[in-house]
């Protein structure tokens, strides 16, 4: 009777072992699905636009539309990743600045005569003032982030209009251009600026002091100042360091096409938070990451183009940026959700 009592329970120990392990592996294979979902869909996006049109965009010229056009997305999203990280919920102002550094720059090299070098310098320190402008009204003014950025915005687009006299402003140096053009194994360099800047950022998230902070503040500010964390610094920085990016963004963009049209910085605004939003369904499901959201530019880039080639009109890139954002709105919601749960 007794070793019958023992071989039961060895066999219901065995049992909830192998349940255990068969919800240990369920849990795994969800959560690698999860991360790389995304990734799984743009291969299958790959392959059929592949399979629908393979003379038009199965080709080189594809290849570097995709991966050689999306410079300003790839800084714009950084941008917007510093503070969203840091709990502020968007910064509109982004696009606008990155307009206002490339039209500085045009204007004061091409119209005014002034260096390459000190243009430059102007451009960037006028993207960082608009940073520090809103991190001061933001955090220490108390303003509300969504009317802070927003109203900003309006105001750059507006000077940018102004500064460029209502028209588009080209003519800068074809030296200049290889800043931004220089082909490296078949891309332009700012390809790989981009590349750069994710993988550095994703690496100060991860592992340095600064990125712990960063992702303690966005989780819950009362309980990181409690924890000795300068919760102002740290979210004032975040709005600075936005700005500079857009501003090196902008010298980017405007380098590469010797010039720039100050209309057109809006245009930039929609596809940036969708990808951002996008990327946080990508590596880290439910958490806003450097990582995730290059991967969504490219994946957002290789879906209008795409279509695009099909042979769908212009409206199309508004349709699919629209309604990407919504589904990762709602998609990156419940993610965080459930991470939280």
């Amino acid at each position: 009777m007794s070793l019958q009592v023992d071989v039961d329970e060895v066999a219901a120990d065995a049992a909830g072992v192998a349940d255990r392990g068969g919800r240990d592996w369920r849990r795994r294979a969800t959560g690698v699905l999860g991360r790389y979902a995304v990734v799984a869909v743009w291969a299958a996006m790959v392959a059929v636009y592949s399979a629908l049109e393979p003379s038009i965009f199965d080709t080189s010229g594809t290849f570097q539309t995709i991966f050689g056009s999306q410079a300003a997305l790839v800084f714009l999203s950084m941008a917007f990743l510093c503070t969203i990280v840091v709990g502020e919920f968007v910064d509109l102002s982004v696009a606008s600045i990155l307009g206002l550094s490339a039209t500085l720059l045009a204007v004061l090299n091409v119209n005014d005569h002034v260096s390459l070098a000190l243009a430059v310098a102007i451009a960037l320190a006028a993207a960082c003032c608009a940073g520090a402008v809103n991190g001061l009204l933001v955090v220490y003014m108390g303003v509300d982030t969504i009317v802070v950025t927003l109203g900003m915005s309006t105001l750059l687009s507006g000077v940018a209009l102004a500064i460029a006299n209502l028209s588009p402003v080209s003519g800068m140096s074809a030296g200049f251009a290889r800043i931004a053009l220089t082909e490296v194994w078949g891309l332009p360099v700012s390809f790989y600026y981009g590349l750069a800047i994710a993988i550095l950022f994703a690496y100060i998230l991860a592992a340095t002091p600064l990125g712990r902070h960063m992702r303690f503040v966005g989780a819950n500010r009362e309980v990181s100042r409690l924890a000795g964390v300068r919760v102002g610094r740290i979210r004032f920085g975040a709005f600075l360091f936005a700005g500079l990016i857009s501003g090196v963004g902008g010298v980017v963009v405007a380098a590469g096409i010797g010039g720039f049209d100050p209309s057109s910085s809006t245009t930039y605004l929609l596809p940036t938070v969708s990808a951002v939003f996008l990327g946080a369904a990508v590596i880290q499901p439910g958490a806003f990451n450097p990582l995730g959201t290059i991967v969504s530019v490219y994946f957002l880039a290789t879906g209008i183009v795409g279509l695009q080639e099909l042979g769908l009109a212009g409206w199309i890139s508004d349709v699919f940026y629209g309604a990407v954002l919504i589904f990762t709105v709602t998609l990156s919601t419940l993610l965080r959700r459930r991470a939280a749960a």
